[in-house]
């Protein structure tokens, strides 16, 4: 399975962000999939993510309120929409997929597939 994102860029800040996250290979995998950030220097840390199956979703606390996942089954596509950024939040974000299809992860060492990552820029 490949994971490939895309929607990253430049952007103003407050200004708003949608990336892609989408699937390809021979297998459908229905599992977990989230989203991840790592700032310059900084470690990879969680964003939110969303279980395969059902609506169930979750996001770190700084992003609560500003951040929307969603996904799209028949497209083996996930989004992020990113509201409201600020130069802090310069950084690679990757997807990932991994775990069981109805449960969420918050921990990197839970997905087993990753995509190449994403540049997100905010000006100020």
């Amino acid at each position: 399975v490949h994971l490939v994102e895309s929607g990253g860029g430049l952007v103003q800040a407050g200004g708003s962000l949608r990336l892609s996250c989408a699937a390809s290979g021979e297998t459908v995998r229905t599992y977990a999939r989230g989203w991840f950030r790592q700032a310059p220097g900084k470690e990879r840390v969680f964003v939110a993510a969303i279980a395969w199956f059902g609506t169930t979703a979750g996001y770190a606390d700084s992003g609560k309120g500003r951040l929307t996942i969603s996904k799209d089954n028949a497209k083996v596509t996930m989004y992020l929409e990113m509201n409201s950024l600020q130069p802090e939040h310069k950084a690679v974000y990757s997807c990932a997929g991994g775990g069981g299809g109805k449960k969420i992860y918050g921990m990197d060492e839970e997905y087993t597939d990753w995509g190449q990552g994403a540049q997100s820029t905010v000006s100020s």
